[in-house]
């Protein structure tokens, strides 16, 4: 049986900071048992978990969302091949709404600053005599569905 990994360890080899992990741990997310001197170790299949955590977020999974799907695995396993695949197509419709969006966004930005003119009468950014302020903040012309 291979040695238990330290928090530093599991640091370079995830790649993420220390202080990343013991958060991750506070969420339930990873687990550590400690040595008599109090010090976090990790068995190697953490890794794995790590992993799972990073690409999910990469894709825009919150950390809530990672939570309840690793809740989801019988015993709190490591995520397996099969079990990427059956959450991550729970995701799918949350990740084509966010590329839908970000390819709007990029397609208006590019209409309305590309062309130099920045012209309020044609701008679909505008937001003549504040009528969105009701909706609260933010962009809302750029960020709504169409």
């Amino acid at each position: 049986m291979q040695e238990p990994l330290t928090i530093g360890e599991l640091a370079i080899r995830s790649g993420v900071a220390p202080s990343a992990l013991r958060y991750y741990e506070r969420l339930g997310l990873i687990r550590a048992t400690r040595t008599g001197g109090n010090q976090r170790r990790y068995e190697r299949t953490v890794l794995r978990r790590v992993a799972f955590i990073r690409i999910s977020q990469q894709v825009g999974v919150s950390l809530e969302e990672i939570r309840t799907a690793l809740d989801s695995l019988p015993e709190s396993r490591t995520p397996t091949k099969a079990d990427w695949a059956r959450l991550s197509a729970g995701w799918r419709h949350k990740l084509d709404e966010q590329i839908d969006l970000l390819t709007r966004l990029r397609d208006d930005l590019t209409g309305c600053i590309g062309c130099g003119c920045l012209s309020l009468q044609r701008c679909n950014v505008m937001n003549a005599s504040d009528e969105l302020a009701e909706e609260g903040a933010g962009a809302r012309l750029l960020v709504s569905p169409r």
